[in-house]
């Protein structure tokens, strides 16, 4: 048992995790290996999960959850992992990231921002760095950040991906984020996205002025049943709504705003023109 690394829990929140995984295997007299075996995961993945060296995933922690049958407890590994991940995002957003998972049609509006869900990893990694680099996030917690991205990412690649309707304003494609090379592919990815089945996307152009209806961004989901919900943030927090009062003058908005936009065919031949502009 020499060999065994002491564990500092009060490290941070992801030495916890660990520590506590250690804890319940070592409780139940598990080896490594046996854990391995009942997760189907690497002994070597669950040594530096228990150790830190690595960040646990959601996938993981569902795994975790059945070996040990603490599944949909308050004692569960995938409460946890929220958590711990959820520690980066605004007040507001892991409520909405539930009803997004189950969403039949997603509409959303950014300014100056690809959307996350159609973020390369290239681009993601870039906007997390620039969060470092300004001191708002440690590293750690930016490469989290890409990877709860990424997570969410994989709901549109479902069995039954929701339709994705997405207006972004024209800043979106000309700021420049992680260089030519970055941007180049992001703005292909767009194009790539454009062509999808269960996809629009249009361009809200500089030219809208004073008819741009909104001036932050918004995203609205409609759910299984047909209701609808809305998502609105500022620097500070966000704000799930499912008030039909509420809901609907926005719904009404982004209508209003796809009119006044440019057709997909426009917006995909503006993107294209943006693309050839970067050396």
């Amino acid at each position: 048992m020499s060999n065994v690394k002491a564990l500092t829990p009060d490290a941070s929140p992801q030495a916890a995790y660990g520590a506590r995984l250690r804890r319940l295997r070592e409780e139940r007299g598990w080896r490594q290996d046996d854990l391995a075996t009942r997760t189907g995961y690497s002994n070597k993945h669950i040594s530096a999960v228990e150790t830190g060296r690595s960040s646990s995933t959601l996938v993981f922690s569902r795994a975790l959850d059945r070996a040990f049958g603490v599944a949909n407890t308050e004692d569960s590994f995938e409460r946890e992992w929220r958590t711990l991940s959820h520690g980066i995002l605004l007040e507001g957003f892991p409520e909405y990231v539930a009803y997004e998972a189950r969403a039949v049609e997603i509409r959303l509006f950014d300014i100056g921002v690809v959307p996350g869900l159609l973020q390369t990893p290239g681009y993601a990694q870039a906007m997390a760095n620039g969060y470092v680099e300004r001191g708002h996030f440690t590293q750690k917690q930016a490469d989290e950040g890409v990877g709860f991205l990424a997570q969410r990412q994989k709901g549109l690649t479902r069995d039954r991906p929701p339709m994705l309707l997405v207006v972004m304003d024209e800043s979106c494609i000309r700021r420049r984020v992680g260089g030519p090379e970055v941007m180049n592919a992001q703005l292909r990815s767009l194009v790539e996205f454009a062509r999808k089945p269960n996809s629009m996307l249009q361009i809200a152009p500089f030219e809208l002025g004073e008819r741009r209806p909104f001036n932050l961004p918004v995203n609205l989901l409609t759910l299984p049943d047909r209701s609808m919900v809305s998502y609105t943030e500022s620097h500070a927090q966000g704000h799930v709504d499912r008030e039909t009062s509420s809901v609907i003058p926005v719904l009404t908005g982004y209508h209003q705003l796809q009119a006044e936009c440019l057709s997909q065919a426009g917006s995909v031949a503006m993107i294209e023109q943006v693309r050839k502009g970067i050396s």
